[in-house]
């Protein structure tokens, strides 16, 4: 019986003869195809600018960075993510916290946001930046957070690494209309691949000039940072410290070959996830998508009833059957190095949803290449209950 991956990149010829044409050109790493990649995706988004980098991890770091984050800031993220949100603020040596999630979507819950920034008004102690994450492809109501954002001050980071191509109101996830920085991620799995990549799309000149330098050793080469004496076109300058985050020309290449085709992707992902919506076992709590919004569906997340706690269970009875499920996440505060780094601040008492979520979850398979049979065998091997 064939095994069916919970994911699995999506290339095809096109993108073969993409990169091969790198191969065969004088550029391998910084090259044309950067700047077009670039500008293309930032079209796609409705963004002014957008900057190729070297992995989403990379992106949210040059966030922190370009924002000027540092020793004494607050970052808030979900704890329903991947590591590298919270991370980020870690890198900078600024302090990090969380805001729990609501049901359904999984996403960082907006009314809670609200009611803990009251409060951290009242003690002045208000977060720099705010990072919510689009999580499995479905934004969070930015529209919203963008009143939080006015009235509070905070800088809003998305981090739309499972979110390329989804939509809220009719606008693009990474337009940035609400928030000053969105991150995306080009993994294998992702929506659309560079094999590993990322990139960060902003409204702001300044921020991006900002991306632009820091993703590059804070090395400039523009003439207007050379000094009267150094007018040699060879010369550089180094303005800040920065970090070899840049993507290759053949990345960018692949890139823009997926790019074109993502409408198709995402189109794939949504009618797969309609499949599961009609196919899968009442018993199973199934994922919404917030209200105006087209998820990109990255992840199809399901999950098992409140009194029903052999989530491992029905993991291993979906492998018995060569079927691959996977959770995501654990909470990062419940991560190790969270617990030992901030051992008093009990940041789990704050996450009662996020730790039950964990607790329960399961992302079955779905990518693009999937058939509605592979769609129904899933379905069919998590009817019974284990």
């Amino acid at each position: 019986m064939t095994k069916i991956p919970y994911s699995r990149q999506c290339l095809d010829a096109a993108d073969i003869r993409a990169v091969v044409r790198v191969l065969k050109s004088p550029f391998l790493t910084q090259g044309p195809e950067i700047e077009k990649f670039e500008r293309e995706f930032a079209k796609f988004c409705g963004a002014k600018y957008a900057v190729a980098c070297s992995s989403a991890t990379a992106g949210l770091h040059l966030c922190a960075l370009a924002l000027g984050i540092g020793p004494g800031d607050v970052w808030w993220t979900s704890p329903n993510t991947f590591c590298a949100t919270a991370d980020a603020a870690l890198r900078c040596g600024a302090d990090v916290d969380f805001i729990d999630i609501e049901w359904g979507t999984y996403n960082m819950d907006l009314g809670l946001l609200e009611e803990r920034l009251k409060l951290a008004a009242q003690k002045k102690r208000l977060p720099r930046v705010v990072a919510p994450v689009h999580f499995a492809g479905n934004p969070v109501d930015l529209e919203f957070l963008g009143k939080l954002r006015k009235k509070y001050g905070f800088r809003v980071v998305e981090d739309a690494a499972h979110a390329a191509g989804a939509s809220l109101r009719g606008e693009r996830v990474g337009s940035c209309k609400w928030s000053d920085l969105c991150v995306f991620s080009f993994h294998a799995v992702k929506i659309i691949t560079t094999g590993e990549g990322g990139m960060v799309t902003t409204n702001s000149e300044n921020l991006y000039e900002k991306l632009r330098l820091l993703r590059s050793h804070g090395i400039s080469r523009e003439a207007k940072h050379r000094s009267s004496r150094q007018k040699y076109p060879w010369y550089y300058e180094k303005l800040a410290l920065g970090n070899h985050y840049r993507m290759t020309d053949m990345q960018a290449a692949l890139g823009r070959s997926q790019l074109s085709k993502i409408s198709e992707l995402n189109s794939k992902r949504k009618k797969l996830a309609a499949l599961y919506d009609r196919h899968l076992p009442g018993w199973l709590i199934l994922p919404k998508v917030t209200p105006g919004a087209d998820s990109s569906w990255h992840l199809y997340v399901t999950l098992t009833p409140p009194a029903y706690r052999s989530r491992d269970l029905l993991l291993k009875k979906m492998g018995d059957n060569h079927i691959q499920g996977a959770v995501h996440y654990p909470p990062v505060p419940s991560l190790s190095f969270y617990r030992k780094k901030f051992p008093s601040r009990n940041f789990l008492k704050k996450c009662p949803k996020s730790m039950d979520y964990f607790q329960r979850a399961v992302s079955i398979p779905l990518f693009p290449q999937m058939s509605p049979h592979q769609v129904r065998r899933v379905a069919g091997v998590m009817e019974g209950r284990p």
